[in-house]
């Protein structure tokens, strides 16, 4: 069986950018220890040889000049010589090869006895690099030029040790550059083992790391697929990598989720169904017995024609709702923002409760802070409010008590419904506005209403950006709230 190698995997880009940075990291050590190392060398060679300078131009004119000075060319390798130009003629002060000890002192640079420069070493030199000095503007030059006493290259350097008119002191530094070709070759050799080593070992490392990285991420995608099917509730797995760990406990929570979210549309479906059946049975059962029996009793006709009237505004009602929530929803839903008391929007919607205190005996309370100005749809906020007291109504128990409060807060102004009635387990707070919730065997829908009212709830004040929740005691009732911008 042919196998299709995938260039665009990550396993492979993982494996060919770890191994071309093994690549380019050899080869700019080759260039570096092979081809920079004359440059690099010479380079270092100058520094050197002006740091030297430096030390010995600070220390001109103390003791224990001359001494400084044979140390240093035994420990680098160097030909050093100072001279004096007095009146048109030259006086070696120092030389490395010379002792000249007897003649000069370093003390200031004056010259107990003076003699001229027996050929010094490096005779042409000296007068080519002091010619350099002398026509150009600095305090010192250096030149890389043929070693005439060697076959290979060295440094010449020259400066001023003191420029004072009539008497100038000049320090001459002269350093042979070795061949590093010998030096060169050995790198080389080892350069070549040094690379083949790199470069596999690079290659099973990277070999390795996109394994461990690409197996935990072929799992994942085997396990969407799967997910993708509609087999939910799977437990995915991240390896040992923080964000593919992050990636699946992610995709692991969405499992879960459209685990409930299925569910929850199953029993949507036998929710609006089990509501469209029964009223449409009630119609045509109803139709049925005019037709057979109350045809001809008007009084008895009626009758069945007014709850055919009921269970048809029960199913519009139904029906509405959920075009309703469904539009709210889809985010597709526009609101009328304005500002408007929220005191003035209460008691407009309690008044319409009244006729509960009158014939059933329910005590609506109300108390505010403040008119409790707000911005928002004044007509979504009535209905936000009455299907909270209609909420309150049912569950109030035996007491029968409605408590409605607002008050005004910095920049914001809270309102509560509460009841006292049976109360909510905590387990089911988090659910209660879900369509059709049914949150315990104590706390089932009732027959009235669509069971959508909490959803519509949370819709509209979601739509608003307020904060919204519910506070419950099982057996002392639930407190229904929310905050708008003020």
């Amino acid at each position: 069986m042919k196998v299709k190698f995938d260039f665009r995997s990550l396993r492979f880009r993982l494996w060919l950018y770890f191994a071309l940075f093994a690549a380019l990291l050899m080869l700019a050590l080759w260039f570096l220890q092979i081809i920079f190392l004359n440059t690099y060398y010479e380079d270092m060679k100058i520094k050197e040889t002006r740091r030297l300078a430096s030390s010995i131009i600070s220390h001109y004119g103390q003791d224990g000049l001359f001494d400084e000075i044979a140390r240093a060319t035994r420990q680098n390798d160097m030909y050093i010589q100072i001279e004096a130009r007095m009146d048109g003629s030259d006086i070696l002060l120092y030389s490395t090869y010379n002792d000249v000890s007897t003649v000069s002192d370093a003390g200031g640079g004056a010259v107990e006895e003076t003699r001229p420069i027996p050929f010094p070493v490096y005779r042409k030199e000296i007068q080519s690099i002091r010619e350099k000095l002398v026509g150009g503007d600095g305090h010192d030059v250096s030149s890389i030029i043929a070693n005439p006493m060697r076959d290979n290259n060295m440094l010449a350097y020259c400066a001023y040790l003191d420029m004072t008119e009539g008497h100038e002191v000049l320090l001459y530094i002269f350093s042979p550059l070795y061949p590093v070709e010998s030096t060169i070759s050995i790198l080389a050799q080892q350069l070549n083992y040094v690379t083949v080593i790199s470069l596999l070992v690079a290659f099973f490392i990277s070999f390795y790391i996109s394994r461990q990285v690409t197996r935990p991420l072929t799992n994942i995608t085997n396990l969407a697929a799967q997910l993708a099917e509609g087999r939910y509730g799977i437990v995915f797995e991240g390896g040992h990598y923080s964000e593919i760990m992050r990636l699946a406990d992610t995709l692991t929570y969405t499992s879960s989720e459209l685990a409930r979210a299925d569910n929850m549309q199953k029993d949507l479906i036998a929710n609006v169904s089990h509501d469209l059946r029964t009223p449409l049975t009630m119609v045509k059962s109803y139709a049925e017995m005019i037709r057979d029996i109350s045809g001809d009793a008007p009084e008895r006709r009626n009758e069945h024609l007014q709850v055919i009237i009921d269970e048809a505004d029960r199913l519009s009602f139904l029906v509405n709702d959920l075009l309703e929530l469904s539009r709210m929803q889809s985010g597709r839903y526009p609101l009328a923002i304005a500002s408007f008391p929220l005191r003035g929007c209460i008691e407009n919607v309690l008044n319409s409760y009244s006729i509960f205190a009158e014939q059933e005996g329910f005590r609506l309370d109300f108390s505010a802070n403040g008119e409790g100005v707000v911005a928002g749809d004044e007509g979504k906020i009535k209905q936000v409010l009455s299907n909270l007291i209609t909420n309150a109504i049912k569950f109030s128990g035996d007491g029968r008590l409605v408590e409605v409060h607002m008050d005004e807060r910095a920049g914001h102004v809270y309102c509560s419904v509460t009841d006292h009635g049976m109360g909510i387990q905590k387990k089911d707070l988090k659910n209660i506005w879900q369509r059709y919730y049914r949150a315990s065997s104590d706390y089932l829908r009732p027959d009235e209403g669509t069971g959508l009212g909490l959803s519509i709830v949370k819709e509209i004040l979601t739509l608003h950006g307020a904060r919204f929740g519910v506070d419950s005691e099982v057996g002392r009732g639930s407190t229904f709230w929310f905050e708008l911008r003020a």
